[in-house]
């Protein structure tokens, strides 16, 4: 059994979970101000979508909120995909509990991913697809600037080697973007955090948590084994996925083959390159 699933120990005022909410908030509060993710004025749109990460980031944004120099509105939004068995009064019921606005959009996306996908094969993709459609009609609708994902450090890490592997690409999940149409902004504040650290904090915080019963039970999907995959070479080698997240934040262009990114053709004795001289390097 790894960290994310062993059971917590300690109160929600202890000393360790004091340590672990400062912890996360401090993460945070750092992606939010080296990407300029939130400013004043902004109404962000936290999607929520019932699990451990969504719910974390709702909560942390909400502390931070209150202590920041800037005025920003939240609104949290649930995609109910009417998924058979979908408790529908959960998330209605917690954020009315801690006084949050909210929207609540049902779509039956489910009856969709049923007809077009073949049994046993990963749903993920078309789902994911159909949910970002209404997620940006949704903002659109409430009168939301930036939309903030639940997505944290792994999420991102797992991300670069699936498009290494499958996909072909050095390419993970930014931090921040602009949708296609250029309505609106994409935030990843967790961008920082550890699913460790968040899984515990949840755990901690007594979140409602609910299963996504549409996809949950896709053992076999790639991610699944990257993740698999990473989580054994930290047990092995302690601080790798540290290591991997820090590199891609620290790219050399001159050191790699796109043609696009550095003017290899171009190069020639004399020229000076930004990176240096290390290709003998070890």
């Amino acid at each position: 059994m790894n960290d994310i699933t062993q059971p917590i120990h300690f109160e929600h005022h202890s000393t360790n979970f004091n340590r672990l909410k400062g912890r996360l908030e401090s993460a945070v509060g750092k992606a939010i101000g080296d990407f300029n993710m939130i400013e004043d004025g902004d109404v962000v749109m936290v999607c929520l979508s019932g699990g451990k990460d969504s719910y974390t980031l709702l909560d942390i944004l909400r502390t931070l909120q209150k202590r920041a120099p800037i005025n920003f509105k939240l609104i949290a939004m649930n995609l109910d995909q009417k998924q058979p068995g979908f408790p529908e009064d959960v998330l209605p019921n917690y954020l009315k509990g801690i006084g949050v606005d909210f929207h609540i959009e049902a779509q039956d996306t489910y009856s969709i991913v049923k007809e077009k996908i073949p049994e046993g094969k990963t749903t993920c993709s078309l789902c994911s697809r159909l949910r970002r459609g209404i997620i940006y009609k949704v903002a659109g609708e409430l009168g939301a600037n930036k939309i903030a994902l639940g997505h944290h450090r792994d999420d991102m890490i797992e991300t670069l080697f699936l498009n290494m592997f499958f996909g072909g690409k050095l390419k993970a999940m930014p931090p921040k973007l602009v949708t296609d149409k250029g309505d609106h902004v994409v935030i990843r504040p967790l961008a920082y955090c550890v699913e460790k650290d968040i899984a515990r904090y949840a755990r901690g915080m007594e979140f409602p948590i609910i299963p996504c019963n549409l996809c949950g039970s896709q053992e076999n999907l790639q991610r699944q084994n990257i993740k698999q995959m990473l989580q054994d070479w930290e047990r092995q080698y302690p601080g790798r996925s540290q290591t991997i997240f820090t590199a891609m934040q620290n790219v050399r262009p001159s050191h790699l083959l796109d043609g696009s990114l550095f003017d290899f053709k171009g190069i020639k004795a004399g020229d000076h390159v930004a990176e240096g001289d290390v290709a003998f390097d070890d």
